[in-house]
């Protein structure tokens, strides 16, 4: 029983992820269509990006802590990425540069968009496997 908490925990974190992911790419799809000046829009995409950065290192340390050694590995490739954006000073959105990297931007975000839900289906997966576990007990 103990695992299937365990999975509901990482499962809530992954879409907690997914939602500061899918609101970074709004705002930027809002600047591209011209509904939002470059400003706010920077300014909003900046406000979520540490807490992403967080989160997703919690949700590491957390596979790590638990024994999931699968999961914490499917996990490393992001964390690094955002580790070194981080280090490098990579990770806030300049307003004077936010239109000559908007590509540039979405597609880093779509890629965090469909590994975040790689890892969301893997969660899932091992939820159901360990429900099913339980009941067999």
């Amino acid at each position: 029983m103990g695992d299937l908490f365990i999975w509901l925990i990482s499962f809530f974190i992954l879409i907690a992820l997914l939602v500061l992911i899918v609101y970074q790419l709004m705002c930027l799809a809002d600047l591209e269509f011209d509904y939002i000046n470059p400003y706010d829009s920077s300014s909003r995409i900046n406000k979520v990006v540490l807490p992403e950065f967080i989160l997703q290192g919690i949700l590491c340390v957390f596979y790590l802590l638990t024994g999931h050694w699968v999961m914490a590995l499917l996990c490393g490739p992001y964390l690094y990425y955002n580790v070194r954006l981080y280090t490098q000073k990579k990770h806030v959105v300049d307003v004077t540069e936010i239109f000559n990297m908007l590509p540039r931007e979405k597609k880093q975000r779509l890629f965090k968009l469909g590994y975040l839900v790689l890892l969301l289906f893997f969660s899932l997966f091992w939820m159901i496997w360990s429900t099913l576990e339980d009941m067999d007990d």
